[in-house]
Protein backbone atom coordinates (compact mmCIF):
# COMPACT_ATOMS: atom_id res chain seq x y z
CA UNK A 1 0.00 0.00 0.00
CA UNK A 2 1.16 3.85 -0.74
CA UNK A 3 0.09 6.84 1.29
CA UNK A 4 -0.28 9.96 -1.34
CA UNK A 5 -0.01 13.29 -0.32
CA UNK A 6 -2.17 15.58 -2.46
CA UNK A 7 -1.73 19.15 -2.83
CA UNK A 8 -6.03 20.16 -3.23
CA UNK A 9 -4.90 23.40 -4.60
CA UNK A 10 -6.56 26.65 -2.82
CA UNK A 11 -10.28 25.63 -3.39
CA UNK A 12 -11.83 24.94 -6.18
CA UNK A 13 -12.64 21.91 -6.65
CA UNK A 14 -10.80 22.18 -10.44
CA UNK A 15 -7.84 23.85 -9.08
CA UNK A 16 -6.30 20.37 -8.42
CA UNK A 17 -3.70 18.56 -11.04
CA UNK A 18 -4.90 15.91 -13.02
CA UNK A 19 -2.63 13.42 -11.33
CA UNK A 20 -4.18 14.49 -7.50
CA UNK A 21 -7.57 14.27 -9.38
CA UNK A 22 -6.63 10.39 -10.83
CA UNK A 23 -5.05 8.91 -7.69
CA UNK A 24 -8.43 10.48 -5.50
CA UNK A 25 -10.49 8.96 -7.89
CA UNK A 26 -8.48 5.71 -7.27
CA UNK A 27 -7.93 5.53 -3.45
CA UNK A 28 -10.32 3.51 -1.30
CA UNK A 29 -9.51 5.90 2.03
CA UNK A 30 -9.51 9.10 1.79
CA UNK A 31 -8.15 11.71 4.68
CA UNK A 32 -8.77 15.41 3.97
CA UNK A 33 -8.37 18.40 6.03
CA UNK A 34 -12.24 19.29 6.41
CA UNK A 35 -11.44 22.84 7.78
CA UNK A 36 -9.07 24.07 4.83
CA UNK A 37 -10.23 21.55 2.11
CA UNK A 38 -14.12 21.99 0.62
CA UNK A 39 -16.09 19.28 0.42
CA UNK A 40 -17.03 19.77 -3.42
CA UNK A 41 -13.11 18.45 -3.46
CA UNK A 42 -14.17 14.82 -2.36
CA UNK A 43 -16.46 14.69 -5.86
CA UNK A 44 -13.13 13.57 -7.23
CA UNK A 45 -13.60 10.37 -5.05
CA UNK A 46 -14.73 7.19 -5.94
CA UNK A 47 -18.12 6.67 -4.92
CA UNK A 48 -17.26 3.52 -2.48
CA UNK A 49 -14.19 5.33 -0.49
CA UNK A 50 -13.79 5.70 3.08
CA UNK A 51 -13.40 8.89 3.90
CA UNK A 52 -12.26 10.58 7.20
CA UNK A 53 -12.26 14.47 8.35
CA UNK A 54 -8.66 14.82 9.88
CA UNK A 55 -10.35 18.43 11.43
CA UNK A 56 -11.02 16.19 14.27
CA UNK A 57 -8.44 13.80 14.68
CA UNK A 58 -5.05 13.95 16.37
CA UNK A 59 -1.78 12.70 14.74
CA UNK A 60 -1.87 9.63 16.53
CA UNK A 61 -5.40 9.22 15.53
CA UNK A 62 -4.50 9.47 12.02
CA UNK A 63 -2.06 7.14 12.41
CA UNK A 64 -4.35 4.88 13.36
CA UNK A 65 -5.67 4.92 9.57
CA UNK A 66 -2.47 4.75 8.44
CA UNK A 67 -1.94 1.01 10.34
CA UNK A 68 -4.94 -0.35 9.73
CA UNK A 69 -5.11 0.66 5.45
CA UNK A 70 -1.80 -0.87 5.92
CA UNK A 71 -3.01 -4.20 7.46
CA UNK A 72 -5.81 -4.05 4.32
CA UNK A 73 -3.43 -3.45 1.47
CA UNK A 74 -5.52 -0.01 1.02
CA UNK A 75 -3.60 2.96 -0.81
CA UNK A 76 -4.49 6.47 0.99
CA UNK A 77 -5.09 9.77 -0.69
CA UNK A 78 -4.54 12.32 1.83
CA UNK A 79 -5.64 15.40 0.76
CA UNK A 80 -3.39 19.02 1.96
CA UNK A 81 -4.80 22.72 0.80
CA UNK A 82 -2.55 24.13 -1.20
CA UNK A 83 0.72 22.56 -1.60
CA UNK A 84 1.97 19.85 0.62
CA UNK A 85 5.17 21.75 0.71
CA UNK A 86 4.06 24.98 2.09
CA UNK A 87 2.30 24.44 5.72
CA UNK A 88 1.04 21.78 5.21
CA UNK A 89 2.14 19.41 8.65
CA UNK A 90 3.08 16.80 6.13
CA UNK A 91 6.39 16.14 7.71
CA UNK A 92 5.43 14.29 10.96
CA UNK A 93 3.12 12.11 9.01
CA UNK A 94 5.92 11.10 6.60
CA UNK A 95 8.30 10.54 9.45
CA UNK A 96 5.85 8.00 11.16
CA UNK A 97 4.71 6.15 7.55
CA UNK A 98 8.66 6.03 7.90
CA UNK A 99 8.76 4.12 11.00
CA UNK A 100 5.50 2.31 10.14
CA UNK A 101 7.54 1.09 6.87
CA UNK A 102 4.71 2.76 4.33
CA UNK A 103 5.73 3.86 1.51
CA UNK A 104 4.62 7.34 0.39
CA UNK A 105 4.49 10.41 -2.48
CA UNK A 106 4.17 13.60 -2.32
CA UNK A 107 1.85 15.33 -5.38
CA UNK A 108 1.98 19.07 -5.51
CA UNK A 109 -0.77 21.18 -5.84
CA UNK A 110 -1.76 24.77 -6.36
CA UNK A 111 -0.57 27.22 -3.50
CA UNK A 112 -3.01 29.93 -2.21
CA UNK A 113 -0.58 32.63 -2.70
CA UNK A 114 -0.85 31.74 -6.57
CA UNK A 115 -3.93 31.76 -6.70
CA UNK A 116 -4.09 35.19 -4.35
CA UNK A 117 -1.92 36.42 -7.25
CA UNK A 118 -4.24 35.31 -10.21
CA UNK A 119 -7.66 36.61 -7.90
CA UNK A 120 -5.42 39.72 -8.29
CA UNK A 121 -4.75 39.85 -11.87
CA UNK A 122 -0.96 40.39 -10.21
CA UNK A 123 2.79 38.75 -11.54
CA UNK A 124 4.42 39.35 -8.17
CA UNK A 125 7.88 39.50 -9.81
CA UNK A 126 8.68 42.29 -12.39
CA UNK A 127 11.97 43.37 -13.62
CA UNK A 128 13.76 46.08 -11.81
CA UNK A 129 11.09 45.82 -9.16
CA UNK A 130 10.92 43.18 -7.43
CA UNK A 131 12.81 39.26 -8.11
CA UNK A 132 12.13 37.88 -5.08
CA UNK A 133 8.86 36.65 -3.09
CA UNK A 134 8.66 36.15 0.48
CA UNK A 135 6.58 33.13 1.76
CA UNK A 136 6.18 33.59 5.61
CA UNK A 137 3.35 33.25 8.17
CA UNK A 138 2.45 35.16 11.55
CA UNK A 139 3.20 33.06 14.59
CA UNK A 140 0.07 30.97 15.46
CA UNK A 141 -0.52 28.47 18.61
CA UNK A 142 0.54 25.60 16.49
CA UNK A 143 3.44 26.97 15.56
CA UNK A 144 6.01 30.13 16.43
CA UNK A 145 7.95 31.63 14.01
CA UNK A 146 11.45 31.55 14.76
CA UNK A 147 12.64 35.28 15.86
CA UNK A 148 15.02 35.37 13.21
CA UNK A 149 12.40 35.05 10.52
CA UNK A 150 10.34 37.72 11.56
CA UNK A 151 8.32 40.06 9.57
CA UNK A 152 10.25 43.21 10.30
CA UNK A 153 13.45 41.42 9.33
CA UNK A 154 12.01 40.32 6.31
CA UNK A 155 10.88 43.54 5.12
CA UNK A 156 14.19 44.82 4.99
CA UNK A 157 14.51 43.34 1.26
CA UNK A 158 11.61 45.19 0.29
CA UNK A 159 10.59 42.14 -2.24
CA UNK A 160 7.22 40.87 -2.60
CA UNK A 161 5.64 39.39 0.21
CA UNK A 162 3.32 37.03 0.77
CA UNK A 163 2.18 37.02 4.52
CA UNK A 164 -0.40 33.29 5.55
CA UNK A 165 -2.54 33.82 8.47
CA UNK A 166 -2.32 37.57 8.51
CA UNK A 167 -5.89 38.46 9.21
CA UNK A 168 -5.59 37.54 13.16
CA UNK A 169 -2.37 39.85 13.70
CA UNK A 170 -3.44 42.49 10.78
CA UNK A 171 -2.07 45.66 12.95
CA UNK A 172 0.83 44.10 14.15
CA UNK A 173 2.11 42.96 11.09
CA UNK A 174 1.12 46.27 9.23
CA UNK A 175 3.70 47.91 11.79
CA UNK A 176 6.38 45.90 11.06
CA UNK A 177 6.01 46.00 7.31
CA UNK A 178 6.04 49.94 8.05
CA UNK A 179 9.26 50.34 9.35
CA UNK A 180 10.76 49.52 6.14
CA UNK A 181 8.08 50.07 3.03
CA UNK A 182 6.69 53.28 2.50
CA UNK A 183 3.40 54.15 3.10
CA UNK A 184 2.38 54.31 -0.59
CA UNK A 185 3.22 50.29 -0.45
CA UNK A 186 0.60 48.57 -2.73
CA UNK A 187 -0.86 45.84 -0.86
CA UNK A 188 -4.35 43.08 -0.62
CA UNK A 189 -5.75 40.96 1.62
CA UNK A 190 -7.22 38.14 0.05
CA UNK A 191 -9.67 35.50 1.49
CA UNK A 192 -10.39 32.48 0.75
CA UNK A 193 -8.78 33.13 -3.21
CA UNK A 194 -10.48 30.40 -5.63
CA UNK A 195 -13.66 29.69 -3.03
CA UNK A 196 -17.18 31.27 -4.33
CA UNK A 197 -17.13 33.80 -1.40
CA UNK A 198 -13.59 34.90 -2.19
CA UNK A 199 -12.86 38.35 -0.77
CA UNK A 200 -10.31 40.92 -2.11
CA UNK A 201 -9.09 44.32 -0.80
CA UNK A 202 -6.36 46.56 -2.28
CA UNK A 203 -4.84 49.38 -0.72
CA UNK A 204 -1.61 50.93 0.18
CA UNK A 205 0.21 50.02 3.19
CA UNK A 206 -0.37 53.52 4.94
CA UNK A 207 -4.63 53.26 4.27
CA UNK A 208 -5.40 49.68 4.83
CA UNK A 209 -6.19 49.27 8.30
CA UNK A 210 -8.87 52.59 8.25
CA UNK A 211 -10.29 50.83 5.43
CA UNK A 212 -11.06 47.51 6.69
CA UNK A 213 -12.06 45.60 9.88
CA UNK A 214 -10.11 43.23 11.22
CA UNK A 215 -12.77 40.60 11.99
CA UNK A 216 -13.59 40.52 8.24
CA UNK A 217 -9.99 38.89 7.56
CA UNK A 218 -9.79 36.42 10.03
CA UNK A 219 -9.60 32.97 8.47
CA UNK A 220 -7.73 31.89 5.29
CA UNK A 221 -6.70 35.14 4.48
CA UNK A 222 -3.26 36.26 2.85
CA UNK A 223 -1.46 39.70 2.83
CA UNK A 224 0.22 40.29 -0.29
CA UNK A 225 2.75 43.86 -0.17
CA UNK A 226 5.22 44.90 -2.08
CA UNK A 227 5.75 47.51 -5.37
CA UNK A 228 5.29 44.31 -8.02
CA UNK A 229 1.51 44.33 -6.95
CA UNK A 230 1.37 48.03 -8.57
CA UNK A 231 -1.34 48.62 -12.05
CA UNK A 232 1.16 51.26 -13.21
CA UNK A 233 3.54 50.59 -15.77
CA UNK A 234 7.39 50.03 -15.66
CA UNK A 235 9.95 48.14 -17.23
CA UNK A 236 9.00 45.44 -19.49
CA UNK A 237 11.37 42.27 -19.51
CA UNK A 238 13.10 41.79 -22.30
CA UNK A 239 12.52 38.43 -22.87
CA UNK A 240 10.15 39.63 -25.64
CA UNK A 241 11.62 42.46 -26.62
CA UNK A 242 12.15 42.50 -30.45
CA UNK A 243 15.33 44.09 -30.08
CA UNK A 244 16.18 40.69 -27.99
CA UNK A 245 18.35 37.24 -28.75
CA UNK A 246 18.31 34.03 -27.31
CA UNK A 247 18.99 30.58 -28.02
CA UNK A 248 15.34 30.23 -29.39
CA UNK A 249 14.86 33.42 -31.18
CA UNK A 250 17.17 36.23 -33.16
CA UNK A 251 16.35 39.63 -31.82
CA UNK A 252 16.40 42.46 -34.69
CA UNK A 253 19.89 43.27 -34.63
CA UNK A 254 21.26 39.93 -35.19
CA UNK A 255 18.93 39.81 -38.03
CA UNK A 256 20.31 42.38 -39.60
CA UNK A 257 23.52 41.25 -38.91
CA UNK A 258 22.87 37.58 -40.67
CA UNK A 259 21.04 39.55 -43.53
CA UNK A 260 24.17 41.48 -44.08
CA UNK A 261 26.63 38.67 -43.83
CA UNK A 262 24.68 36.66 -46.28
CA UNK A 263 24.43 39.66 -49.17
CA UNK A 264 28.51 39.82 -48.41
CA UNK A 265 28.71 35.70 -48.95
CA UNK A 266 26.64 36.25 -52.07
CA UNK A 267 28.58 39.23 -53.81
Amino acid sequence: MKVYFIGAGPGAADLITLRGSRLLGAAPMVLYAGSLVPTEMLSHCRPDAEIHDTAELNLDQQEALYRRAQAEGKDVARLHSGDPAIYGATNEQMRRLEALGIDYEVVPGVSSFTAAAAALGSELTRPEVSQSIILTRTSGRASAVPETESIASFATHRATMCIFLSGQRLKQTVADLSLHYPPDTPVALVRRASWPDQSVHRSTLGRMLDEVKQKDWLLTTLLLVGEALSREGGVESSLYAAGFTHIFRDGDERKTKRASLQKESQA
